[in-house]
């Protein structure tokens, strides 16, 4: 299977032209993947068992669920996403009179999906289904560490029906992902670090190659007044232990006011996080949270837990919850993508100045915000971030029929429900004239000036008068018109 780079680019390149089977036959081979992964569900929690995920049950609510519940909505509901648009006489304009056009939805041909260690099924998995869904040939590369998952979530593809010619496993190497884009892709799909994200960029950048971009977060959780503590503390503790940390829309910042509601939740937070279990946190990460957790504290921030030992971590990997309280405004540690159990207790003054520095936040993947449900909701919509979740964390990104992405470092173009299906695609435009009028094609004449701006005033015309006086310069133009043709 060979892309030469300058080839036809939305073509499909690949033995079994997958892209040529009905989309409502590829939409059913894909969603029925998910009774292959149900069967297999204690291979999966077995193969995803690493130092982050030691709890099984994470597995199956956090990636099986959701990927399986992804396959049957491109069951039910991926062709009619993916079906041409019919654009008929309706609303057409009057100088477009014949023509009927239909917009359709065209695999992009092939896409390279760049896969992640911290959830290894769900986001590539619905990432590869949605890319194969659309009719293209999908590469995999796996993350480093999940090779052997990866290979079975591949295999259950195939043995749904998938040709192997459309969905092929690369090695886990970072050589992998240039030799694959050096080759010639279509679409690049990463999960992964703004850094990773600029290296990818990079070498997409010669080729113009179009990418979508699903990076890191620094998210915020805002507390409103009026707002339940024991939620926002289950929900704070939830989101920053769930996966050992390594949840990309985790908490790492805790926007509170000054009050006696504000302590009693710091308080309570505090004690429920010093009688937490230490995780492990990814070798990738450690050097990072270890000098930037350091230096906070050296900065005259203090860690409520009293748990951190930077020495530790970086001796063993190991690491508890850290709640840093009084860390200054501008330090890194309050905009530095974190992978790990970290947050900052950020005070704010007003509901303004926490919407400001949720916006002005280079990381702006999602945010919750927690309060009377109106006056929340209200809030939500003023952050500028992809998600917003009201009065809960995490969890609710999980539906299938929500897209997923973020702003500025943490990335562009989504991932997931009907949106993220459709940027697996590209469209084309068929336009087909009926009949035997086409006025553009008439020679030249010297009433044509006249008709074009008679028919601009009738159409877009402001008021019933106008219109009736353009319409009475139409008739005229039009008879000129026709005398001067017949000559």
């Amino acid at each position: 299977m060979s892309h030469r780079p300058g080839a036809e680019r939305t073509g499909y390149h690949g033995g079994a032209n997958w892209a040529t089977w009905p989309i409502n036959q590829r939409c059913r081979i894909v969603g029925n993947t998910r009774f292959e992964l149900a069967s297999l569900v204690d291979q999966f929690t077995r193969l995803s068992r690493t130092e982050q995920r030691v709890d099984d049950a994470e597995t199956v609510a956090s990636e099986l669920f959701p990927l399986c519940d992804a396959l049957r909505w491109i069951t039910t509901h991926g062709a009619k996403t993916l079906a041409d648009r019919k654009v008929g006489w309706k609303g057409r304009p009057v100088w477009m009179w014949g023509v009927h056009s239909v917009v359709q939805r065209v695999p992009l041909g092939r896409v390279l999906i760049l896969g992640t260690w911290n959830y290894p099924l769900l986001l590539p998995g619905v990432q590869m289904a949605q890319a194969l869904a659309a009719g293209n040939e999908v590469w995999l590369k796996p993350a480093e560490g999940t090779e052997a998952v990866s290979a079975e979530l591949v295999r259950c593809f195939h043995r749904s029906g998938v040709p192997e010619t459309a969905l092929r496993l690369l090695d886990s190497s970072p050589q992998a992902a240039m030799d694959a884009q050096s080759k010639g892709v279509d679409l690049v799909v990463l999960t992964g670090s703004a850094a990773t994200g600029k290296k990818v960029m990079h070498q997409a950048a010669d080729t113009l190659t179009p990418s979508i971009m699903e990076l890191s977060g620094v998210d915020a959780a805002v507390v409103l007044p009026g707002a339940k503590l024991n939620r926002v503390s289950d929900a704070v503790a939830f989101g920053l232990l769930f996966n050992s940390g390594a949840t990309c829309i985790g908490p790492r910042r805790l926007m509170v006011s000054p009050s006696d509601q504000t302590d009693l939740l710091v308080k309570g937070l505090t004690k429920r996080l010093k009688a937490a279990d230490a995780v492990t946190v990814h070798p990738a990460a450690r050097e990072e949270v270890a000098r930037l957790v350091q230096d906070a504290i050296h900065c005259g921030a203090t860690d409520l837990t009293e748990r951190f030992d930077g020495e530790k971590l970086l001796r063993t990997g190991r690491m508890h919850p850290v709640m840093l309280h009084n860390v200054p405004g501008d330090h890194a540690v309050l905009s530095s993508d974190i992978f790990a159990p970290v947050i900052s207790i950020v005070p704010v003054k007003t509901k303004d100045d926490a919407v400001k520095q949720i916006n002005n936040c280079p990381y702006r993947l999602a945010a919750s915000v927690f309060g009377p449900t109106a006056e929340a909701g209200a809030f939500a919509k003023r952050l500028n971030v992809g998600v917003v979740t009201v009065n809960d964390m995490v969890a609710p990104t999980a539906d299938p029929r929500l897209p997923f992405g973020g702003r500025g470092q943490s990335g562009f173009g989504v991932t997931r429900g009907p949106e993220g299906l459709l940027a697996m695609t590209t469209t084309r435009v068929i336009a087909t004239r009926k009949g035997k009028t086409a006025m553009h094609l008439s020679p030249r004449n010297d009433a044509d000036a006249e008709l074009l701006s008679a028919a601009l005033q009738w159409t877009h015309g402001s008021t019933w008068s106008r219109r009736k006086a353009a319409l009475k310069r139409l008739t005229s133009a039009a008879g000129k018109w026709r005398a001067l043709k017949k000559k």
